[in-house]
């Protein structure tokens, strides 16, 4: 890679970060992420696949239809590049589905659907394994498609987008956070004002209703707040 084209990564990277802090939650995020791929890299589709809290690993953001099939296929039988990114954090790169032998079942599917070259990057932001964020998958109709400057250049675009998925969880549970504490406040007025209770029995009240219900207690809130009534 020449010394102007480094530059123009760095610039290029740059304006990734800043989109990529501006997007207003983790759907917004991880397609920035997948546009940005196509355009930096040698790739024809690309797509995020990541953990769910139930350490499963979840569709977030293709670019094609033929990445959701990768990835389905991969996710039904929990075998391939992708899950092996996932739970071994390490980067996994197919130069040609018509001739890897890892994973053949999913490697003649892959190439039938006209996909040859496959490049998953982990997304981690700390060395536990819980700190795995998900996959960024690259994928080409060209074997070989990837060399040793692409593979860095996903590399980069991997940091950017763990951090980033990362924040945008944490400030989306924030809000969800805040809304629910809201929603409690609230219901905890409407039964203060109805019973002529304090601020401690009243959420004494929704707390029971949620435990007897096997309810959340934002849900509790919610539903009273909806219909002046506590769910039965």
């Amino acid at each position: 890679m020449t010394e102007s084209d480094l530059a123009a990564s760095a610039d290029t990277f740059a304006r990734l970060a800043i989109e990529l802090h501006d997007a207003p939650g983790v759907v917004e995020t991880v397609d920035a992420v997948v546009q940005f791929a196509l355009q930096a890299l040698n790739c024809t589709y690309a797509g995020i696949a990541l953990y769910t809290r139930g350490s499963q690993a979840e569709i977030a953001a293709v670019t094609d239809q033929t990445v959701a099939e990768v990835y389905e296929l991969q996710i039904a039988t929990e075998r391939g590049p992708l899950i092996t990114a996932l739970r071994d954090r390490t980067t996994v790169l197919i130069r040609d589905t018509g001739t890897d032998e890892r994973w053949p079942e999913w490697a003649d599917k892959v190439a039938a659907l006209g996909v040859r070259s496959v490049l998953d990057v982990p997304l981690v932001t700390g060395d536990a394994p819980q700190r795995t964020v998900g996959v960024l998958g690259l994928y080409s109709p060209e074997p070989d498609a990837f060399n040793q400057d692409e593979e860095g250049i996903a590399h980069i675009l991997a940091q950017h987008a763990s951090v980033a998925v990362a924040s945008a969880r944490q400030e989306e549970t924030m809000a969800q956070a805040v809304d629910a504490r809201k929603l409690v406040g609230q219901a905890m007025g409407i039964l203060m004002e109805r019973f002529d209770v304090d601020a401690d029995r009243a959420f004494a009240i929704l707390k029971r209703y949620s435990q007897d219900t096997n309810t959340k207690l934002r849900d509790v809130a919610q539903h009273l707040i909806d219909t002046r009534r506590l769910p039965h």
